[in-house]
């Protein structure tokens, strides 16, 4: 029986190996130190390559890696030694292109960090529990901006539960006066 496509991890880490945004779906790393040796082990390996154009493939300790480099950001997608390498390449440039155009062209560590808000919702709105929900970036991307209005924003630009959060706020504040 076929299963989905499945994500065992999406990495976005810097060209030292530091966490920038992580989500493990898969207990194949159960301790917060088996995921930073993977990790640094991951960036290892591919850091001599050249995916600056478009994304390289390759197998690493029985996991498929897909990754792509821009400026001083590494990102990575993983999965199963079983899963198909272009599905994951999907999952990897939906992601890629969300956050060029959430982070509106300056794909940076220092925006990244600004924006880690966004870049969170985005890895949310991608996979749930390893499940591949969304590739398209301008969908992704739509969701986030979406999910990211902010209470000072006039009523006629929130959704109704973003307003209603809004009103619960400022019945709040009101009554702590």
């Amino acid at each position: 029986m076929e299963s989905c496509p499945a994500v065992k991890n999406i990495l976005l880490l810097d060209s030292e190996g530091k966490r920038v945004a992580v989500k493990y779906y898969a207990d194949d790393w159960p301790t917060n130190s088996a995921k930073e040796a993977f990790e640094k082990a991951v960036l290892s390996k591919t850091q001599k390559t050249n995916a600056r154009t478009e994304a390289e493939i390759t197998m690493f300790e029985n996991y498929i890696v897909v990754y792509k480099f821009v400026q001083d950001l590494h990102f990575f997608v993983t999965g199963g030694d079983n899963e198909n390498e272009l599905i994951l390449a999907t999952v990897l440039q939906g992601f890629f292109d969300a956050v060029g155009q959430l982070l509106r062209g300056s794909v940076d560590k220092k925006e990244a960090l600004e924006n880690l808000d966004l870049i969170l919702l985005c890895l949310d709105e991608i996979v749930d529990g390893g499940i591949i929900l969304e590739t398209d970036a301008n969908v992704i991307a739509g969701k986030v901006a979406s999910n990211s209005i902010d209470a000072g924003a006039p009523l006629s630009e929130q959704t109704i539960s973003q307003a209603l959060a809004t009103a619960r706020e400022h019945l709040t504040r009101s009554l702590l006066k």
